[in-house]
Parts: structure tokens; sequence; C-alpha cells
């Protein structure tokens, strides 16, 4: 009689913890594509003013795929790196001289990033100068003097890495986005990154594009950077937070509008549409969504212009740098990103250094912060290559994507609440051959596939092959 008891009470823990867990279902046998390139950086591990490259390994060993170049060349990069007054430091010289140029520096930093496997994400404009927000007068951030002239400097640049002219390269470098955040505080004094009217940039653009894609046609020609959509509103009809930069963040939308007319009535090509948000998971998955929608209803669809996400990250702030909660969030992103209508994404950033928007490594250690390693879980996915479908239900914290390849599969989940998680799941009868979680406690470290998952939590687990189980 007590052990019937003991067993109905067990049965009944069961179903309670069964009704109470959230529930993950992997289908190996659904493919929903391939694992995507959102696990790019921005700017990367550079330390010091002599730019030491021996924190690039980490960029190979997380298999990163692309870092964007934007915010190297300023008072960090000692005003010598990738911008082009910094390639081109004066501008009345003669563009198609290679004694004009400055590529010394410049290719320093791109050999470090070829031999470490990342591809350049070449920003073509200038570093954002956030002093001038604070009364200080603006250096390179106004619009080039001759539009037709800065094309034809941005030609020779990319001529010089990937065509060899100047004694230069053949690099695979396939993005080339013109400029960054024109809009930011568009018409305002405090604008750090484009001292000009939005319309100006959007004439810059398109004499730029427009002749670089005639010299490069195989290249990917696109911008703009944009402060991105925590104002829009898309079909899930979710709105937008009110904010006090809710006036600036209506400026940035009329903007996007103002740039997609303008390219599609010209014909002006854009390869891919580049944007960003600091939003948390939740609410930047709300924005990737709008942004895709926002792009097809001028014309331009997926199979057209590329949805690239090219800043983001989620918890800013110098409080939860190395914190499992900005980890966490980050692991979250990566996988609602790998599940969401974006082509390729890049963090910002990868930078050594103190400041709110350095996630990934600590500048007094030289060492990994806890959010370094969700790029090195995604990596699981992306080494397996093929998505698979994941239906998540119980709890809309918990973030799941999954991965399967010749020989086995990952599945990796985010917990981005407070509150641990509770897990059932099914992987259809494959076995957990390993398991490497990042919470409070523990950054990166080998577990037994847990019943639930701790609060600000990400693990990733390697999964055997569908013919080994049982054996």
């Amino acid at each position: 009689m007590k052990k019937a008891i003991g067993f109905c009470l067990l049965g009944m823990l069961a179903v309670a913890f069964c009704a109470y867990a959230a529930e993950v279902k992997v289908d190996f046998g659904k493919t929903v594509g391939s694992v995507k390139r959102v696990n790019g950086v921005g700017q990367p591990p550079m330390i010091g003013m002599l730019r030491d490259w021996s924190m690039m390994h980490y960029l190979k060993e997380a298999g990163i795929p692309y870092s964007r170049l934007h915010d190297v060349g300023g008072w960090l990069g000692g005003g010598l790196f990738v911008d082009i007054p910094n390639l081109f430091p004066n501008f009345d010289a003669d563009e198609n001289d290679p004694k004009s140029y400055r590529f010394a520096y410049t290719d320093s930093l791109l050999k470090a990033l070829d031999t470490n496997g990342a591809e350049p994400f070449f920003r073509l404009g200038v570093t954002i100068e956030n002093f001038v927000s604070h009364g200080f007068p603006a250096v390179n951030i106004y619009p080039p003097k001759d539009f037709a002239k800065w094309a034809r400097i941005c030609e020779h640049v990319i001529r010089h890495y990937t065509e060899g002219w100047a004694d230069g390269f053949k690099m695979k470098i396939t993005y080339w986005e013109i400029w960054n955040e024109p809009e930011n505080y568009t018409g305002n004094p405090r604008n750090p990154m484009f001292r000009g009217k939005f319309s100006d940039y959007i004439r810059l653009y398109g004499v730029t594009a427009t002749h670089l894609k005639s010299k490069f046609p195989h290249l990917k020609i696109g911008g703009y950077g944009s402060c991105g959509y925590y104002a829009g509103v898309g079909s899930d009809g979710i709105p937008a937070p009110k904010t006090k930069m809710a006036k600036t963040r209506e400026i940035w939308l009329k903007c996007s509008h103002e740039f997609l007319a303008a390219v599609r009535d010209n014909k002006w090509p854009l390869d891919f549409f580049s944007y960003h948000s600091y939003s948390v998971p939740a609410e930047a998955l709300r924005q990737v969504r709008f942004a895709d929608e926002h792009l097809s209803q001028y014309g331009f669809t997926p199979d057209k212009c590329e949805r690239i996400f090219d800043e983001w990250l989620p918890y800013v702030g110098h409080q939860n740098l190395g914190s499992a909660l900005q980890a966490a969030g980050v692991a979250a992103e990566l996988i609602g990103l790998q599940n969401g209508p974006c082509d390729v994404a890049c963090i910002y950033d990868a930078r050594c250094g103190v400041g709110y928007y350095s996630p990934l490594f600590n500048p007094l250690t030289y060492k990994p912060h806890k959010a370094y390693y969700a790029f090195t879980a995604f990596k699981e996915l992306r080494d397996r290559g093929t998505s698979v479908a994941v239906q998540v239900t119980g709890d809309k914290n918990l973030w799941v994507a999954a991965a399967k390849g010749e020989k086995d599969a990952a599945v990796m989940m985010s917990n981005d609440s407070d509150k641990a998680i509770p897990l059932a799941c099914d992987f259809q009868g494959r076995a957990v051959a390993a398991c490497r979680i990042t919470d409070k406690d523990r950054t990166d470290a080998t577990v037994s596939f847990p019943s639930e998952l701790p609060p600000r939590s990400f693990l990733v687990a390697i999964l055997a092959t569908s013919s080994s189980v049982g054996k």
C-alpha cells in the first residue's frame, strides 16, 4: 500500500513538473536552412595604441565570420585606421596616385583578421565623434566636399584590398558599407556622425553606391547603419515602448522611409541594408521583424536585399559587463537572430577596452567575459551547419536553436530571466554526449544536462547521432 501511494505521489509530481516545465521539441527531420552568419562582431580586440594583435585568436576560436570595422579609426585608433580621412589624409591630393594613401596601419589590422579567419566588414566612412555633444568641434564627420571624388577614393581603397592595387592584397571582403548612422541626431549640432542634412547623405549614398557597383558588380554595396527601428510597429502589432527618445526615434524611422524611397525611385544599388538596436532581446527581435517588413514594403525583398543587423547589444551598462545577465542576453539574442529574418549580424563590439559597449573581453585581464562564451556556444551550431525546427512552449524567456551535421547535432538554450526554468526536452531519442553551461557561478563549465536552466544562464549540448542511440 505504501509503495502504491509512493508511486502515485511520484506520478503526480511528474505530471506537475511537466505542466510547469518549458517543453522543448527538436525535430531533426525538419530542416529550416543553414545556420546563419549572425555571430559577427564589431571592432576586434585591439590592445593598446601599438595595436598588439595577440588577442585576435579569440575570434578564430569562436568561429567569428565577420569583424565590422566601424569606430576603429578614432582616438582609440590613433587617427590611423580604416576611416577614409585616415586612409586618404589630404582630400585635395590625387586620388589616382598610390602615394596619396596611407594604407600601412589598416593593412596590419586586416592581415591580423585574415590570419584568424574573420572577414572584414568594411565601413567606408568615419568613426563617431562623441565629443561634439560636449561642445568640442567636429573633425572628420562633415560630408565630403566632393561626393564623386570621395566615391573614387573608396574605389581605390577597395582595389587596394581586393585587387592588389598599390602593393595591396586580394582579400575576400564581401561587404562595403557607406557611412554609419548619418541620421544620428539629424539636423542637430549634437550629431556625432554626420554634420550635414540627411538629404546630403542620401545624395552621397546615391553617388557612391552607383559608382562602386559599376566598378565592382561582384561585391555587395549598401548602408547605412541606421540608428534603428525602435519606433516601428510591424504586423505583430506590438507597440514601441514610450521613452524620452521617442521623438528622435520617430525621426530615425522617417529618415529610413526617405532613404528607401530615394534608392527605389532612383534605382540605386542596395545589396544590403544595415541597422542597429541596443534593446533587450525580445524588443530587439521585434525590431528585426519590423525591419524585414519595412524593407519589403519598398520592394527590397529578402531575395534582392540582405538584412544586416550590424550593431546590437542587450543590457548595456558598465555594471553589466562580465555579468551572467548580459551573457544570457547575448546568447538569447544570437538564438533569436538565428530564428528571425536576419542574414548577418555583428555585436557591438569585440574591443578589449573600457566602455559600455565592450561585452566580450576584460581590459584588465585580457581574458574573455562570460558573454564571449555565447559565441563559442553558437559556433557549435555553425559547425553542424543545418538548422532544424524547434518548438518551445511554456516559457517565453527560454530561447532555443538547434542544428545537425553529418556526425552529431547541437542544441543551444538561454534563460533570459531571473527565475530558473524547468526543462522537459524531446530530442527524438538522441543522447546528450556533452554539455557546457554559463551562469552566475560558472563559465563555460562542463556539466550533465540539467533538469532546469538556472536564472540568467545559457548552455550548449552536443547530441549523439540517431544511429548511436541505444548502443
